[in-house]
Parts: structure tokens; sequence; C-alpha cells
């Protein structure tokens, strides 16, 4: 009797790319920018209504820096899933089925 093929095991990289890193740390740095509004406006940098226009603008910046990071994380996750997954039956890209 033959034995039935065992799957070869393939690493997933579950490790968030560098891409995605810079995104999310120019989040982080947007997220503390806003938090420094008060600084600045006790500074006499800025005024009330420039701080609050800029406070609006900053937290959708972050906002949408936390979701580019994030799908960019989610698109490299299932790119390297299908890269395994092809790789570990031989089929390839194509899916063949196995």
């Amino acid at each position: 009797m033959s034995q039935p093929a065992t799957p070869i095991p393939v690493e997933i990289d579950n490790a968030p790319p560098r891409r995605s890193k810079v995104t999310g740390g120019l989040a982080a740095l947007a997220c503390a920018a806003c938090c420094a509004l008060p600084l600045f406006i006790a500074a006499g940098v800025l005024t009330g209504a420039g701080a609050a226009i800029l406070e609006k603008m900053l937290l959708a910046v972050a906002a949408g820096l936390v979701v580019l990071a994030l799908g960019m994380w989610w698109l490299h996750r299932r790119r390297s899933a299908q890269h395994a997954a092809g790789a570990g039956c031989g089929c390839g890209g194509s899916g063949c089925g196995c």
C-alpha cells in the first residue's frame, strides 16, 4: 500500500511589512501632533481657531493612515497565504485544487 502524500509545512509570514510599519508610525506621529496642539496654543504658535481646524485635519489623517496600514498588512498576509498554499502542493498560483 502506498502512503498518502503528506503536505509540506509552509510558514505564512504574519509580520507586518515595512510599508505598513512606516504608515502606522506616521499615524502615531499625527496623533502625537494632535495631542501637542494645546502646547502650541500656550506657546503662541497657533490660535484657537487654527488649532481647531488642525485638530480635525490631523484626526482625519491619522485615521486614514491607520486604515491604510491595516489594509496593507491584510493584503500582505493574504498574498503570503496564497503563495504558501500554492507552494505547499506544487501547483503554483493557478489553483489546481490539491
